[in-house]
């Protein structure tokens, strides 16, 4: 009986909100937040060290590390994590695209271009489908990167106390 629903649907095979999940969960940044805790953070240690390239050379020419080992390790930490953020926002603003799309009980779609809008309007069925998917699969990956941006504010509120310290 899903079968039929989906086969009636009118909405182009890659603007179909539970297409686009698949393929935002396959794709190579996205399918990093469905990793374990420990696989998750270990990427964004990967991300935020490779920041370091570009952040620890610019500390260095503000804060001699010679001289200021505080002050040059809390701007270059600061400063890489510039990076971690603008992955956290981008993978952020992905899900909760799909999650609309999923949990909206209608969809709009194009059929061959920018100006030629459709809108469709889900079975039951393909509701309660879309909104289990939202329950169980993109609220716990919203909630791990809000978490994600949680621990970042509070890392940035101590490096700032430690900078006024020092």
């Amino acid at each position: 009986m899903m079968r039929s629903s989906v086969s009636n649907c009118p909405v182009p095979t890659e603007q179909q909100p539970l297409n686009e999940y698949e393929e935002l969960k396959n794709s190579w940044l996205f399918r990093d937040t469905t990793l374990s805790w420990r696989n998750y953070l270990t990427k964004i240690f990967l991300i935020w060290s490779w920041s370091w390239l570009v952040a620890g050379p610019v500390a260095a020419a503000s804060f001699p590390p010679q001289k200021h080992i505080v002050h040059f390790i809390l701007c270059g930490s600061a400063a890489a994590s510039v990076g971690v953020v603008l992955i956290l926002v981008r993978l952020y603003l992905g899900w909760f695209y799909v999650r609309d799309r999923l949990y909206s009980s209608t969809v709009f779609y194009e059929e061959s271009g920018w100006y030629d809008g459709q809108t469709w309007t889900k079975p039951q069925e393909v509701i309660v489908r879309d909104r289990l998917i939202v329950s169980y699969e993109i609220k716990p990956i919203l909630q791990r990167l809000q978490i994600t941006f949680a621990a970042l504010a509070l890392m940035y509120l101590i490096g700032t106390i430690v900078w006024h310290l020092f």
